[in-house]
């Protein structure tokens, strides 16, 4: 099942069960996947990568937005951008715990040479790589750095 299929079966659901939220989650992720597909040079379905780089997109959008309005007080518009999140990473990948992406980081390292903070880039770029869709990006920085400095 596509993650099409998956959004437009969970979207039924959520109108049934009358779930606002739910249903404004899915809605989000629905359309940026057609804006998606609509924009990309006329291909009739998005890579299975594009389709996980989206979500988390959307995640961090919901994430950055709850944190900036919590910031401000505004606990009220933060909680739902919270909830959207969660809705919308239930799509995603099983995300690695830190110390399976620090295994995996520690790996990278090993295997490229890597010394110091000259060497962040390479190994940001091959984790990014390996852990794409499994792991978040901030994650994935603050654990190369801190392997790197240490």
């Amino acid at each position: 099942m596509t993650l099409q299929e998956k959004i437009t079966t969970a979207l039924k659901e959520a109108m049934k069960a009358k779930d606002s939220l739910k249903l404004e989650s899915l809605r989000a992720i629905k359309s940026a996947l057609l804006l998606e597909q609509t924009s990309s040079s006329g291909a009739e379905t998005l890579t299975e990568d594009k389709e996980v780089k989206l979500l988390q997109k959307l995640v961090k959008q919901r994430k950055d937005s709850a944190t900036i309005f919590r910031e401000q007080n505004r606990v009220d518009l933060a909680e739902p951008e919270e909830a959207q999140a969660a809705v919308i990473q239930t799509f995603l990948p099983v995300q690695l715990t830190e110390a399976e992406i620090e295994t995996a980081i520690i790996s990278i390292i090993d295997q490229l040479g890597a010394e110091g903070m000259k060497d962040m880039g390479k190994v940001m770029g091959k984790a990014s790589q390996v852990l794409s869709g499994k792991a978040d990006g901030k994650t994935i920085s603050t654990i190369v750095k801190t392997k790197l400095m240490g």
